[in-house]
């Protein structure tokens, strides 16, 4: 996709919302539009579909110019996710995510298997929310089935427009790991519109931080911006503790995720009883009819326990998916008592665990990675800096920087 000097001026403004942006995106590239509120980084996304009119300007996709397409056919090839998921309230779930595969002509029985196979990738059992109503979900489950519904038709495209700004803290980290996964199994090239920079930084491929009227202060990779910012303005973005934001790029499947003894609500309270007791560990984690981390049980708990584990362990509240960042899991063990996290799988399914000592020893490694690459851009520097006193001593220079 190319964007080329693209411009937005509204009738009686004084200055264009948009100014001249000029932008390549790859294929398959995840790019986020990050900065300021009123920057216009909205108006450039809904220029991209034409629900906004460019003033002047190119927009390229795979070469063809989409001013040149029917801007409702165009819609229908470019998927669209908004804040607060969009969803038709009179449909079901099923007929939400149906719409445009059926816009464009597909038969009953492929419309069928796509929304089935688009909420199982989402992570939402077809059979239970087929055909509930969006008032009937969660604020979480409403933004999937928002996103199901913008991938329905496969477009090589995705529009998303602060998706996960109306959802709370947690919903919306599970929310962006479920778009990382997403986006490693299908590719697809995305544009990203937020003005939280962590979570710019977490699923962007690339950043581009915009100023007012959308002028572009710096586009390149989280890294980059992080340790390199362009200027003062980009680094107020980036803000303080840059070397903690650099927790966002690297994931969980990226460390060691252990194994830990685990049991189930199911199993007979004598068989727990025998495991608590006789294994090496002091701690047992419990899991519910559906494999997933419900409770961490103490051999101090078996005092509680009277013919039921309704009192006994202590509920775990949060747990973290292997997409999810080290930030992520770093801040949920730390509001953990047992200094690990439980890793889960795309239903909430028990994978492994994470712990405090894993998580400190990846991070002393990339300060220490950071620590050697400033040593190595310092030492660069005195040495072309050396290098230039050399040659103007010889008088290889003069100073105004030409050859003598």
């Amino acid at each position: 996709m190319r964007l080329e000097n693209l411009t937005k001026h509204y009738p009686g403004a004084p200055l264009p919302a948009v100014d001249g942006v000029t932008m390549d995106i790859n294929a398959g590239e995840l790019v986020v539009l990050v900065g300021p509120s009123g920057c216009g980084k909205s108006t450039c996304l809904r220029m991209i579909n034409r629900l906004i009119e460019p003033t002047s300007g190119r927009i390229s996709i795979d070469g063809e110019d989409v001013t040149d397409i029917d801007p409702v056919g165009l819609r229908r090839k470019i998927g669209y996710a908004i804040q607060a998921s969009g969803l038709f309230p009179h449909m079901t779930v099923a007929e939400n995510i149906a719409q445009v595969p059926r816009m464009v002509g597909w038969s009953k029985k492929k419309v069928k298997n796509r929304v089935e196979e688009m909420l199982d990738l989402v992570g939402l059992d077809p059979r239970e929310f087929h055909s509930r109503y969006p008032r009937q979900l969660s604020g979480g489950q409403q933004q999937r089935v928002g996103v199901a519904r913008a991938l329905a038709a496969d477009p090589p495209v995705l529009l998303m427009d602060e998706p996960f700004g109306a959802v709370d803290p947690i919903t919306r980290d599970h929310l962006q790991d479920e778009l990382i996964r997403l986006q490693r199994e299908l590719h697809k090239t995305i544009v990203f519109v937020t003005h939280d920079f962590d979570e710019a930084i977490k699923l962007g491929d690339r950043i581009a931080v915009l100023r007012e009227q959308s002028h572009i202060a710096q586009f390149d990779t989280p890294e980059a911006i992080l340790t390199n910012p362009a200027d003062d303005f980009v680094s107020g973005f980036v803000g303080a503790g840059a070397a903690l934001k650099r927790l966002n790029l690297t994931r969980v499947r990226d460390v060691e995720i252990a194994d830990f003894d685990t049991v189930r609500v199911d199993d007979p309270l004598q068989d727990i009883f025998d495991k608590l007791r006789s294994g090496d560990a002091n701690e047992l984690l419990l899991l519910d009819q559906q494999n997933r981390p419900y409770k961490w049980l103490r051999r101090g708990d078996l005092s509680r326990v009277k013919g039921s584990l309704a009192r006994a362990g202590t509920l775990i509240h949060d747990h973290v998916t292997r997409d999810a960042t080290l930030r992520d899991a770093l801040e949920a063990v730390l509001t953990d008592s047992s200094g690990r996290v439980a890793v889960t799988g795309r239903r909430g399914e028990y994978i492994g665990v994470v712990d405090m000592e894993t998580l400190l020893n990846s991070v002393h490694e990339m300060l220490e990675a950071d620590r050697l690459a400033a040593m190595e851009h310092r030492h660069s520097l005195e040495a072309d800096r050396a290098r230039r006193t050399r040659a103007a001593q010889e008088g290889t220079f003069t100073t105004s920087g030409e050859a003598s």
